[in-house]
This record gives C-alpha cells, sequence and structure tokens, in this order.
C-alpha cells in the first residue's frame, strides 16, 4: 500500500465513520445495559415503580388509595391526560422554570443564559415543556397503601410567582397537601443563585394515629424525538442515561425501553435525559440505594426514574426525602460539582481518555485569548508540535516516494503486466534507496485517535454552542452560512495533494482529484467549529510538507 492508497483509505474511513455513527442512532444493535423484568422482580420488588398510577383517580383519594391496592400500573399517563392547574413561576438568574401545583411537576424549565439561536439572543432555550408534540418534564412523589401522594394529587402553593432578589442566594418554593386522617406533606423546590441543581424535600407529617410506610420515587417523562430535531451530518445522543459506581455511564436507549423494562437496584447513583449540550438529571441522597425503572407504555411519554426504599414514620412523628434535580447545560466544571460522575453526560465516547485532556488545554488556551475560533487553531498548532516528528518522518516518506515516481514509472513501463517481476525490481530499488514505502503509515495511524477525539470534543461541548470567531462566523456550533471555509477546506486538500506523489494508477488518480471536491460538499453542513479545525491542521500540514519536501529535493539534487 503506498501513501497515496493510505490517505485515499483513511480519508474514506473518516466518512463511513460518521455514516455509522449516524446509523447507529437509529438502528443500531441494543447494548446489554437494561435488564429485563422478571417475575421475581414483579413478585416482590423491594420498591415497585408499579405503584405509580397511570391516570389520574377519578373519585378522588379513596379511588387512588384501591388503585395502589390492586392494580398495578406503569408510571406514565397518556400525552394528552397532562392535567394542569394552577402554575407557580419561578424566576432565578439561571432559570426560568413552571411548577404546575398538579402533583408538583415541573412542567417547563427555560435556560435564560442559553439563547435559542444567537440572533435572538432575548429568547431563552426550553429544555422542559409539556405543551406542543413534544413533553418533557419532572415528576416526584409518594407512594404508600396508607396515603399516597404522586404526580396526580392537587397540592396547594401560597403564591403564584417567586423571583430571586439581587440580595437572594437562594428561594424556596413550598407546595402543600393535606389529608382528611392528620397526615400532610410538604414538597419543598429550593433553587440557588447560579446554580442549575435544584434541592427538593418531600416531607411527611404523620398527624394520624397509625404508623405510614411508603416510598418517594422520582422520574422523567419524555417523548422520543422527532425526526425534526435530528441533524443528519452531526448526529448525537438523545435519551436516557443511568450511572452507577459498578456500571458508571450506561445509555438507555428509547428503542431499549421499547423491548425491555429497566430495573436495577443502584446506590450513589443517578438517572438522567440527555441531549446535544443539555441534560436534566435526578440525584438521590449519596447513601440511598434505589430502585431505577424504565417504561415504554404504548401512546404514552418514556419514563425513567427511581423509587427510594420504605421509610416508616410513626403517629405524630415526620420524616424527609430528599433529593436533587439539575436542569441545565452539560457545563464540565458545574457537573462535577453537583455529583461526582454527571460530566460523563458529555459524551466524548470510546476515546473519552484523550478527548478530556484535549478539551482542558483547549479550555485554557480561551482563558488566555477569550476566543474560541483562535482556541481552536491555537490547539492545532499544539497538537502539530507534538507529533512534529512523526509527522515528520511521514512527509519524508511521501517526498522520498515523490522523487522516486520517475524510477518506478520506469519500471512498470518495462515489466508491464508481470507483476511479480515489477514487485521484486521496486523492493530492491527501495533497498537500495534505503527507503520505506510504509513508513509514512504509522505518523498517520497514530495520530487518527486523537484527530477523532478532537472531533467529538469540538462537537459535544457547550461552551461552543453560540460561541463567535470573526466576521461572519458567529457561531461555532452551526455550519459556515455562506461556506467560505467548507471551500478554503477543499482549497487545501487540493494543495497538499500537489505534493504528494502522483498515483499511477489512473482509476486512483481520478478518484484522488475527487477528494476535495466530495470533502467540500461533506463539510459544508458541519459546525464551522470543526471545520475550522480542518483548514488550521492542512495549512500547517502543507506547510510542513513543503519544507521537508524541499529539503530533500535540495539533498538530492545536490548528490545527483
Amino acid at each position: 500500500m503506498d501513501n497515496q492508497k493510505l490517505i485515499l483509505f483513511f480519508a474514506l474511513s473518516f466518512i463511513l465513520l460518521l455514516l455509522w455513527q449516524a446509523w447507529q442512532q437509529d438502528y443500531g444493535p441494543q447494548p446489554a445495559a437494561i435488564s429485563a423484568v422478571t417475575a421475581e422482580d414483579k413478585a416482590s420488588p423491594p420498591s415497585s415503580p408499579e405503584d405509580v398510577p397511570l391516570s389520574p383517580p377519578a373519585d378522588g383519594q379513596a379511588a387512588l388509595s384501591d388503585q395502589l391496592a390492586t392494580t398495578p400500573a406503569v408510571p406514565a399517563e397518556v400525552h394528552e391526560a397532562l392535567v394542569s392547574a394552577q402554575r407557580i413561576h419561578v424566576i432565578t438568574d439561571l432559570l426560568d422554570v413552571e411548577i404546575d401545583t398538579i402533583g408538583g411537576d415541573i412542567r417547563q424549565a427555560d435556560l435564560r443564559a442559553y439563547p435559542v439561536a444567537a440572533k435572538t439572543p432575548d429568547i431563552p432555550f426550553q429544555l422542559m415543556q409539556d405543551r406542543g408534540q413534544h413533553v418533557f418534564i419532572a415528576q416526584s412523589g409518594l407512594l404508600s397503601k396508607q396515603q399516597a401522594v404522586t404526580h396526580h394529587t392537587q397540592l396547594t402553593a401560597t403564591q403564584n410567582e417567586y423571583r430571586l432578589a439581587n440580595d437572594q442566594d437562594k428561594i424556596e418554593v413550598p407546595l402543600t397537601w393535606r389529608g382528611a386522617d392528620g397526615i400532610s406533606v410538604v414538597k419543598t423546590y429550593t433553587f440557588h443563585r447560579n446554580s442549575y441543581a435544584i434541592d427538593l424535600t418531600q416531607e411527611v407529617r404523620n398527624g394520624s394515629k397509625s404508623e405510614w410506610r411508603g416510598h418517594a420515587y422520582r422520574q422523567f417523562q419524555r417523548t422520543k424525538p422527532g425526526e425534526d430535531e435530528k441533524s443528519s451530518f452531526t448526529r448525537t445522543y438523545t435519551g436516557g442515561v443511568i450511572y452507577s459506581d459498578e456500571n458508571k455511564y450506561e445509555k438507555i436507549k428509547f428503542d431499549d425501553m421499547d423491548k425491555k423494562d429497566l430495573s436495577r437496584e443502584i446506590k450513589a447513583g443517578w438517572a438522567a435525559m440527555i441531549q446535544h449540550y443539555f441534560v436534566s438529571a435526578w440525584i438521590p441522597q449519596a447513601d440511598e440505594t434505589d430502585h431505577y425503572y424504565s417504561k415504554a407504555p404504548a401512546d404514552h411519554p418514556y419514563v425513567l426514574g427511581m423509587v427510594s426504599p420504605e421509610v416508616s414514620v410513626g403517629a405524630g412523628e415526620s420524616t424527609q426525602f430528599k433529593s436533587r434535580l439539575y436542569i441545565g447545560p452539560k457545563e464540565q466544571h458545574r457537573l462535577e460539582k453537583v455529583e461526582p460522575g454527571l460530566k460523563l453526560t458529555v459524551d466524548y465516547g470510546v476515546l473519552t481518555v484523550i478527548a478530556q485532556p484535549l478539551f482542558w488545554l483547549l479550555e485554557k488556551i480561551h482563558g488566555l485569548l477569550g476566543n474560541w475560533g483562535w482556541s481552536i487553531m491555537v490547539l492545532t498548532m499544539c497538537i502539530k508540535l507534538v507529533f512534529y516528528k512523526l509527522s515528520e518522518t511521514s512527509y519524508k516518506s511521501m517526498a522520498n516516494m515523490r522523487r522516486l515516481q520517475p524510477k518506478i514509472q520506469a519500471l512498470r513501463e518495462r515489466f508491464g503486466d508481470d507483476k511479480q517481476r515489477m514487485s521484486q525490481a521496486m523492493m530492491e530499488m527501495y533497498k537500495k534507496e534505503k527507503i520505506n514505502p510504509l513508513g509514512g503509515c504509522l505518523p498517520i495511524l497514530v495520530q487518527i485517535p486523537f484527530f477523532i477525539a478532537l472531533y467529538w470534543v469540538l462537537l459535544e461541548s457547550v461552551e461552543l454552542r453560540q460561541a463567535p470567531f470573526i466576521l461572519w462566523i458567529n457561531d461555532l456550533s452551526i455550519k459556515d452560512p455562506y461556506y467560505v471555509l467548507p471551500l478554503l477546506m477543499g482549497g487545501t486538500m487540493f494543495l497538499q495533494q500537489q505534493l504528494n506523489p502522483a498515483p499511477p494508477d489512473p482509476i486512483q488518480a481520478k478518484v484522488m482529484k475527487m477528494l476535495p471536491v466530495i470533502f467540500t460538499a461533506f463539510f459544508a453542513f458541519f459546525p464551522s467549529g470543526l471545520v475550522l479545525y480542518w483548514v488550521s491542521n492542512s495549512l500547517l500540514s502543507i506547510l510542513q510538507q513543503w519544507i521537508i519536501t524541499r529539503r530533500i529535493e535540495k539533498a538530492a539534487h545536490k548528490t545527483s
């Protein structure tokens, strides 16, 4: 395999890699992450999600108690059955949230620091909503045979709006339910300044004459993303994720939920729904072992959640179920402060071990320059410097092969179709000239994982979302609106080809000439930050290869 074939091989391999990743999102095989619910699980689960009612009771709390005692049901309701009552509006420096008094659900969440688009800075990105075609909400409640307070229960609030004042570090939003037998529940959300993490406390006050026993549950309901939410060229994962000390980061895909229910006991874990740049996660207390579950009933939103162990509350006593809810961007510094492992939702894939240091360096460079575009270019220079010697070996091999092209062509004309004698003659010539025809392979192979890792860093990092560069490029996370960078990339690929030895095979030569055109069309729809990296890398490679080629050609001219 000569260097031209190697370049062609890896160029086409990169295109196939991106197509394969897109195919995997839709049609890939399911992982063995979700364990099926067995008969034993359903017979005596330690904390069963089956107790969460399917739909609101028709005849009040008594009917609900009967339902809990006799009829198991899935923890979701029909999309159209999302009943709404009083809305509580909560505004902090970072969040704009609506809480419904039906169950105390978080029905809408806008991220004030993240506009929908750079050209509309006053319209915040909406991460959660209960209206329209796409539903995504956070729910919680208490399961009990004595007195259940679920996401169908009507709660009461003292005011309709809460706003974090300039002199406040937090605000508390209480919702209350009182039963006829003396049991009451106070559900309190606590919002903090400069934080996307929300504390949730569900306090049970037992004013009755008998013991109360029950569990707390927390769950997400979300519809499957439609085709309008997908990108054909830069496909990222949208769906469920769970974390445990044993298995770390596991994806729970919507298609997997369709096939089997998640049923697992996890201590010190969390459950999340993630998408490109953003995440919502329920985080129980660190010492708590919860039963994690998923459900995908027909014509219902998908459900991913957890149920706490059972707690007993004696007459005249009270207890609190505590958890946290993160609703916000996948900013790694924030995520690692909220919960260990949560920053893994910034999904760099199997090359995380390489991608994380690259992001760290990119962030440090940005701290000095203050511009993500220039930071990408400087990072590219740093990578080129690290691999300078390896690249030099590759370019020397290409330059020597270029120098021998006339002799190789003469051998082809001499031996014609006698491939065996042709190969022997070429090997003798390489040996005489002290040239390894595969000398450029290893340097390129070593650099490929770093290129793919950087690709995921630039694609997954929310810090680059709507980040401006210069002139017309005001968002590095979307395509170049005037396609200038893709055209520059195609031009640099063409120039780089001129420095390489021409393929002797006419068909291969035509394919190589088409590559700049194919890549230009392909990258025209890629985020401009990725194309900027490719252009920067190509320009530096051209400069390095030109210098090395000139040096070798001069040395060969002197010795001849």
